[in-house]
């Protein structure tokens, strides 16, 4: 499968002043088969540790940094030697091995030759946890799930994905059922890549179905072996609760959804941990939609989406009949739904922070705002087509200087004060 992340790992490859890279992203997001295949294509040789499962590798890095004692000895242990430039070392579950993780400074420092790259499911959790991080010493790239983009590749409609990357807004409309078709796939498939190559297979909906199953049950398991015990029933609390969160009208993270009378105090720290472990995204709400975002950021209103549209729906069991099949899917959250998915999209492109806006009377809520090339982006999201006159549209006419984005089922449109986008373009 082809993944977008491969360019940025190319363009880290070629850099001048390249440092020790870190993949970071949630377990199971295809970070190791990434590194491997980047070094298939790039390299003429891979140099593979697995930290967690190998005790040799513990002992290497626990007397001391000398790296090239190091590389001596990783040579020794696969048989083959290292060489600079030429093989890429790849450590996995990083997390696991803290002296490994500490090392990349000297490799840095004494050996920028080498190309080093790690990968830690729960790498996130671990650095808050007091793990040493070799700060100002390596270069990060964070994967996600696969975004629709990858999906349509996975799914060999190349020229789909061609008309999109052109833009071709003509060609975009005039396929907009067959556009419309892998979507409605797309929401129920996910972007997980177990979940995607088995739908490109074509083993079943049902098969599908069962790997996200798996997926969130090997999420649960390091809910019970990773989060502090006194702090496991919160954090299952908050996970359980992402669908009823996100199907409701109001968006906004109450916590009083999870529990009668339940307090910010008492779920933050679980909170943080699914957001450390990648798990899900959170989205504060802005108090202005200004630049810069950051200065008007408002800490004590959030929403909060999970990593994956397709994991989404199988935590909330609904049926491949309603994603795929009825005009009226998912009718009774499909708003909620469609904001999982576009903020999907978003964090997979965008570098940069995304918030909502909500006026402080609530008769006004943007669902999304961003910055591109120093401007405010207004967002909204229509999961139909039928996007009459609102707030959203009066809004941005009192605002002449924002020029905003609605992604709907419409096709693709210019309008004085914001562009209709169909949502398989975002």
């Amino acid at each position: 499968m082809e993944r977008l992340v491969l360019a940025k790992l190319r363009d880290w490859k070629n850099k001048e002043k390249r440092k020790p890279l870190i993949l970071n992203g949630a377990r199971q997001v295809g970070k190791t088969w990434i590194l491997k295949e980047f070094g298939r294509q790039y390299y003429t040789d891979v140099a593979y540790f697995m930290c967690d499962k190998d005790n040799e590798i513990e002992r290497i890095f626990s007397s001391n940094f000398n790296v090239e004692r190091i590389l001596m000895q990783l040579s020794a242990r696969r048989g083959k030697d290292i060489r600079p430039n030429e093989t890429l070392i790849i450590f996995d579950e990083i997390q696991t091995a803290p002296k490994v993780l500490e090392s990349l400074k000297f490799f840095c420092e004494d050996a920028p030759e080498y190309h080093i790259a790690v990968a830690g499911s729960l790498l996130g959790i671990s650095l808050h946890q007091g793990l040493s991080f070799p700060v100002g010493k390596v270069d990060m790239i964070r994967i996600f799930p696969m975004n629709f983009e990858e999906f349509l590749l996975a799914m060999r409609q190349d020229l789909l994905v061609d008309i999109l990357r052109k833009r071709d807004y003509d060609s975009i409309n005039m396929l907009k059922d067959t556009f419309e078709n892998f979507l409605r796939q797309y929401y129920y498939v996910g972007g997980m890549p177990a979940s995607v190559q088995c739908h490109a297979d074509k083993e079943g909906l049902e098969a599908v179905r069962e790997i996200q199953k798996q997926i969130l049950f090997d999420y649960s398991r390091d809910f019970s072996k990773h989060v502090p015990k006194a702090d496991v029933p919160r954090v299952n609390m908050v996970w359980q609760g992402m669908p009823a969160q996100l199907f409701k009208e109001n968006k906004k993270f109450i916590y009083g959804v999870l529990k009668d009378g339940g307090r910010a105090k008492e779920f933050e720290t679980a909170i943080q941990w699914l957001i450390d472990a990648g798990l899900v995204y959170k989205v504060n709400r802005c108090k202005a939609p200004k630049m810069p975002l950051k200065a008007y950021e408002d800490f004590s209103a959030f929403k909060l989406f999970l990593c994956d549209c397709g994991l989404l729906g199988a935590l909330a069991e609904i049926p491949a009949s309603q994603m795929l099949v009825s005009d009226e899917a998912i009718k009774e959250y499909k708003g909620g739904f469609t904001e999982q998915y576009v903020l999907q999209q978003l964090v997979s492109r965008n570098g940069g922070a995304i918030y909502y806006y909500s006026s402080d009377n609530s008769r006004l809520e943007i669902d999304f705002l961003t910055q591109v090339d120093g401007k405010v982006v207004p967002i909204e999201v229509k999961a139909e087509g039928n996007v009459r006159a609102n707030s959203f549209s009066a809004y941005l006419s009192e605002h002449p200087d924002l020029h905003g984005i609605r992604y709907s089922m419409l096709p693709y449109i210019q309008q004085e004060h914001f562009d209709n986008v169909p949502l398989w373009a975002v």
